[in-house]
């Protein structure tokens, strides 16, 4: 009946035992605080305790560090394989380089999957398993403790059994007997007495001796375990945290160092693709127009290294006016219908001095080809309404073509004005004549503002080295005859304008 109510393998005499022993700690570890009992110290297993405390504490952050960083790496993984399916299927099947993209997007996907399942195996089951080892020794620490107070219970409970005053004869002195049964036995069984007396102060001497032998025994097996495994523990800590850093350091190396090689990849498909793309080369149904763009809407600006602007197009082969050969010119009036008058344009192409700007056929002008300009701005210069057809006058007062004046500085322009022409002074460094096809704002303060149909007068660079591909630098016309040195001067997209 007393075993009813109890769990398996739990008896009544057990749990006694147990309860007992409880008591016995509890009032040890008290008079050991109140002073009354020694303690038995340790100082050098304090010592390993304490690092032991702080290494399990400091193993524990880290792993939930770990577990923190895998759980942003799989999201970055996940992250990662949206973001490139989604670059996936936007990306049209007659672009260049599709099966490119798509096999670059498969193998970043494959790659996220090595490095996390990497770092699961050699750094988070790594720290498990070095963690794994504490609980077990945390819990045999705590028992040594309670061996250690039964230690010294047993340890006090024998001395005070050995207290005595010893006779002479190194026998144990025996007080006068104080009890009533004592005062009532005879004298001739007072000796019978005495000796039961000794005989149960030697079976509680032998009690007490086994106790302290049993407890000693039980702590100093325990004790000599862990002075063994404590320091042994406190050092693994270096050669754990070398290899799980090392091994997470190097799989990261790798990682990226693949995850760069297809970044590149990816990244050279993409420059291709963009330079297809500003060239006209992609099927859009219509052949693409003079400067890649139709009339209307502003090509993209080049690229320069120093102001970080897109890349630039590549300039087309042919341009209406600067691939234009002098053989090329053909008559604009037959001589016999116009007088033998010519006009030097120094934006235009070198001319043979035999040859006369009159002569050429005026119905050719007519036909603009490539959508460029038809006429030339020295055409535009003459005021027929003042020409007088057959006069001496006329054919003397003309000009003899020379050679452009390309190279010289400063050059002279022939400028219309009300039906007369004066002489223009073009400014230092003048190379050639552009109009602006497109509007453009300046982005920074050394770049020219410019609007449809302004005429630009395009310079050389202080500088050459300062020159970016797809830019040229110079002022606008008016703005020259206007202000002269005064001029504002900047640099501006070639593919904006179209030379004259």
């Amino acid at each position: 009946m007393a075993e009813m109510g109890m769990g398996k393998g739990v008896t009544a005499g057990k749990l006694a035992s147990n309860v007992q022993k409880k008591l016995t700690r509890a009032q040890e570890k008290v008079m050991q605080k109140l002073g009354k009992a020694d303690e038995t110290r340790d100082v050098a297993f304090e010592e390993g305790v304490i690092n032991f405390n702080k290494q399990y504490t400091e193993g524990s952050k880290l792993q939930k560090d770990l577990r923190v960083y895998l759980a942003a790496v799989q999201t970055m993984h996940e992250s990662s394989k949206n973001l490139k399916e989604c670059l996936s299927d936007m990306y049209e099947p007659d672009w260049y380089g599709k099966d490119d993209v798509d096999s670059i997007v498969e193998d970043t996907d494959v790659l996220w999957t090595d490095f996390h399942q990497k770092l699961v195996d050699n750094a988070l089951i790594s720290m498990d398993t070095y963690l794994g080892q504490f609980p077990d020794i945390k819990s045999r620490i705590a028992k040594r403790d309670r061996k250690l107070v039964d230690y010294d219970s047993a340890r006090h409970n024998h001395l005070s059994t050995n207290k005595g005053k010893k006779g002479k004869d190194g026998g144990i002195k025996i007080t006068k007997p104080v009890s009533l049964l004592e005062r009532a036995t005879p004298v001739w069984a007072q000796g019978i007495l005495s000796a039961h007396n000794i005989a149960q102060s030697n079976l509680s001497r032998n009690q007490a001796e086994d106790e302290l032998e049993r407890a000693q025994k039980v702590f100093e097996e325990i004790n000599e375990d862990l002075q063994e495994e404590l320091p042994s523990l406190w050092n693994s800590r270096v050669g754990f945290y070398v290899s799980t850093f090392q091994s997470m350091a190097g799989f990261e190396e790798k990682f990226h160092k693949e995850m760069g090689k297809l970044d590149q990849n990816l990244y050279d498909v993409l420059v291709k693709l963009e330079r297809q793309d500003m060239c006209g080369e992609l099927p859009r149904g219509v052949s693409p127009a003079n400067h890649t763009l139709s009339p209307g809407v502003p090509p993209p600006i080049p690229k320069s290294p120093s102001k970080l602007r897109p890349a630039m197009p590549p300039r087309p082969e042919s341009s209406p006016c600067r691939d234009m050969k002098p053989e090329n010119i053909i008559n604009l009036f037959d001589a016999a219908a116009a007088p033998n008058i010519s006009v030097t344009s120094p934006t235009q192409f070198d001319s043979p001095a035999g040859d006369n700007l009159l002569d050429m056929n005026l119905s050719t002008l007519a036909t603009p080809s490539h959508g460029g300009t038809a006429v030339s701005s020295a055409s535009k210069a003459i005021s027929w309404d003042t020409w007088e057809a057959d006069t001496p006058t006329a054919a003397a007062a003309a000009p003899t073509p020379t050679a452009t004046a390309v190279e010289e500085i400063p050059a002279v322009a022939t400028v219309a004005t009300s039906g007369a022409s004066e002489a223009v002074e073009m400014p230092p460094g003048f190379l050639f004549k552009v109009t602006t096809m497109h509007d453009y704002a300046a982005n920074d303060s050394d770049e020219l503002e410019m609007k449809a149909g302004d005429i630009v007068l395009v310079v050389a660079f202080d500088n050459p080295e300062e020159q970016d591909e797809g830019w040229l630098i110079g002022m606008k016309e008016g703005d020259w005859i206007q202000n002269k040195e005064s001029a504002v001067k900047g640099v501006f997209p070639e593919n904006f304008t179209s030379r004259l």
